[in-house]
């Protein structure tokens, strides 16, 4: 029998000719991330287990991007605990206020992730990663623990859904749309400890930031990881960023799929996911007049330049609602200085915005945008759980940068054609 993309990263990365679903096995690593949330409970317990040092320095990523520059004494303590350990242990790639960005984005483009690899993150959305043909997924603190000490990592070998992708995105469409549309077909369990499997010609029409935007989502839908097939798009990506021998995994041709969706590329439409799951989707059209009070455009979902460059476009000449309070976050220090560069913060700054640091902050109601009873907020995060970004009876919808931008325009959800 055939093994798809993951099964067969999984196999070489366990010493093995071949894997089947559902199979146990320990698998070597070659990156382990945490962040200044989940880092602190993985020392703590890397600590109490007596390990002396960690497996690879070169291979532990640890960057402080949910609560800095720190929100209150808490978040204090807890990067302090992480600098401590990094410099104690010389870890290549640690990353605090000054040269981070949000785990995700700042990763791949540093060439810390690559095509082929084994990765885990203490963190759900690490499965990112997999935009690149990696296999990358999310653990708990106590895994993380462990494999920065061993440098390995037990998994169940997942069953695989195929995503047969053709045609092309309209204008104005987005790789969240096309999440948000998957998530709303299948559900939040849909692909409930499964491998999203991504290919077909309809790649061609997807940027890396698109991939890297449905791979990060696949953890709303259950799965246990994304992937995408590895195509000129992605070793273009990687060229000037990866200086290390990388490999490609195609499925085989007898893989085995427990389901195969057809995606059609050219049918999806702008959609935004209505509180309180990732699945309860609307397509633009459907959503009727919903005032908003907030918007946020960043996170590790939808915070790349192609994400900053569609919201200046949206808002360049025009003002955001006076109800409405705008956030732009771009995702690491690099993209920020792309936007100076580029104009972008000038337009944001002029229609009324304020543009932070990279942080996680509101996306998970950490700080920087948290919501107050009633309110609600037009994000291009990837959660809108009760009390996600605040108040338990506040609201988040999910929605592209284009959307965002311009809903932040008019003061409720908009399509950009209204603007």
């Amino acid at each position: 029998m055939g093994m798809t993309m993951t099964q067969k990263i999984l196999a070489a990365h366990a010493g093995l000719d071949s894997v089947v679903a559902g199979q146990l096995i320990r698998a070597n690593l070659d990156m382990v991330l945490g962040n200044d949330i989940t880092s602190p409970v993985a020392i703590n317990e890397f600590e109490k287990a007596g390990f002396s040092g960690v497996f690879d320095k070169s291979k532990v990523s640890m960057v402080m991007d949910h609560f800095t520059p720190n929100k209150d004494i808490k978040a204090a303590e807890q990067c302090k605990q992480c600098r401590t350990f990094a410099r104690k242990f010389d870890l290549d790639n640690f990353y605090d206020v000054g040269n981070m960005g949000i785990e995700h984005a700042l990763l791949p483009e540093k060439g810390l992730v690559a095509a082929g690899e084994c990765i885990i993150g203490a963190d759900s959305h690490t499965c990112t990663y997999g935009a690149l043909g990696a296999f990358s997924t999310g653990v708990g603190s106590t895994d993380m623990a462990a494999g920065m000490a061993t440098g390995q990592a037990w998994f169940k070998v997942p069953e695989a859904i195929k995503f047969n992708l053709t045609g092309a995105l309209q204008k104005n469409v987005s790789g969240k749309d096309v999440i948000l549309h998957i998530i709303g077909m299948i559900g939040v369990d849909g692909a409930l400890y499964r491998s999203m499997e991504f290919m077909g010609e309809g790649l061609k029409s997807l940027s890396m930031d698109d991939r890297l935007c449905i791979a990060n989502m696949a953890i709303e839908a259950g799965g246990k990881n994304g992937i995408f097939m590895v195509d000129e798009i992605t070793k273009e990506y990687m060229k000037d960023k990866v200086n290390r021998p990388y490999t490609v995994y195609e499925p085989d041709a007898d893989a085995e799929y427990v389901q195969t969706y057809d995606i059609d590329l050219s049918a999806i439409k702008p959609t935004v996911a209505f509180p309180h799951l990732p699945e309860n989707t609307k397509t633009i059209d459907e959503v009727g007049d919903v005032p908003i009070q907030q918007v946020v455009i960043g996170s590790c979902t939808n915070g790349r330049l192609s994400d900053m460059k569609t919201a200046a476009e949206i808002l360049k000449g025009h003002k955001v609602h006076k109800d409405v309070r705008a956030i732009i976050i771009p995702a690491t220090q690099k993209i920020y200085r792309e936007c100076i560069k580029e104009g972008y913060l000038d337009i944001f700054v002029e229609a009324g915005c304020v543009v932070s640091t990279p942080t996680c902050g509101p996306c998970l109601g950490g700080h920087m945008g948290i919501l107050a009873e009633g309110e609600r907020c037009v994000a291009t995060t990837n959660r809108n759980f009760v009390g996600r970004m605040g108040h338990v009876k506040s609201e988040v919808y999910l929605a592209s940068p284009a959307v965002a931008a311009a809903s932040a325009i008019t003061g409720k959800i908009s399509s950009p054609d209204e603007v």
